[in-house]
């Protein structure tokens, strides 16, 4: 996945930091020398910024929605296969859906704007008296309406994938519905195989890697997931926001040391440095509480001062 790191900063925009990774220039130098169809390399450059538009638009669809449901955004990284919105939502399987449909739907909304603009384009003539403007309206319809389909596909991390993935998880779960998705999206990849093949396009062919490469992450993530949800419980404490009792084993990674432990057996001193820590965050839903909110039983010690 792409970092801060290499790339430029832009704008901040609703507390959201928007980057453009390096690797972009060389996409749109690609798209701009090989671009058929234009007068001009002016509207092939300005092709690539529409484009830039939309998935700028389409990550900040998954910024706001995972807002409104008390998650945590962070930054939107703009690179050649597409845009990637780093959110943080709750661990729930409703906040999680509507964090990742926002996003396709905001290329819903747009598809009857683009719409709209072909039909008054075609209806001015102007095919006939300007093509080159004519050709640009079409093809944003024509992206936006890629951008749709294809992120809908049902391959994890499409937002497809992830949309039956959150779907699932009302149904078998966290882990499992994790599991199941990610299996379907490497079957999905495979059966696109014999496309890619006959497409012979790079850019398909780096799609391609990318998602059967975080296919594999959130596959060996739901296994990881599954394992957690097989240890035995700690008794007297309980998640202030799910609660759910926390499991035991050294699950917590120390941020001095960066060596696991056991917060709750310790009570939040890491053994192996000494570090004290007065919250912990939930496994399972990922919020950050003090301890003094997991005690639920009066026979457990409280936290060292």
């Amino acid at each position: 996945m792409p970092t801060k790191q290499g790339s430029i900063h832009l704008f901040r925009l609703f507390g959201i930091d928007v980057y453009l990774h390096w690797a972009w220039f060389l996409a749109v130098w690609y798209f701009v020398s090989s671009a058929r169809g234009y007068t001009s390399t002016s509207w092939s450059l300005a092709e690539c910024l529409a484009l830039f538009l939309i998935v700028l638009i389409h990550e900040f669809g998954h910024q706001l929605a995972c807002r409104s449901v008390g998650g945590q955004t962070h930054d939107i990284i703009l690179w050649p296969l597409g845009g990637v919105a780093y959110v943080s939502p709750p661990q729930r399987p409703g906040a999680q859906l509507w964090s990742i449909a926002a996003g396709p739907l905001v290329n819903v909304a747009l598809f009857p704007i683009f719409s709209a603009a072909v039909f008054l384009a075609r209806s001015a003539g102007w095919g006939d008296t300007m093509p080159d403007a004519y050709f640009f309206v079409l093809t944003l319809w024509y992206i936006n309406t890629v951008l749709l389909a294809f992120n809908l596909l049902p391959i994890y991390p499409l937002d497809g994938g992830q949309i039956l993935r959150s779907l699932l998880w009302f149904i078998f779960g966290r882990a499992r519905s994790l599991m199941i998705a990610t299996v379907i999206g490497l079957v999905g990849i495979a059966a696109f195989i014999p496309i890619l093949i006959m497409a012979n396009h790079m850019w398909y062919y780096l799609l391609a890697g990318f998602a059967l490469l975080n296919c594999w992450n959130g596959l060996m993530q739901a296994r990881a997931l599954a394992r957690v949800a097989k240890l035995p419980r700690r008794d007297g404490f309980a998640c202030p926001v799910c609660k759910t009792v926390p499991p035991q084993g050294a699950l917590w990674v120390c941020g001095k040391c960066r060596k696991p432990f056991d917060t709750f057996a310790t009570l939040g001193v890491c053994p192996h440095c000494g570090v004290q820590y007065t919250a912990t965050s939930c496994p399972e839903c990922g919020t950050m509480r003090p301890f003094s909110e997991w005690t639920i039983s009066t026979n457990v010690p409280p936290p060292l001062p």
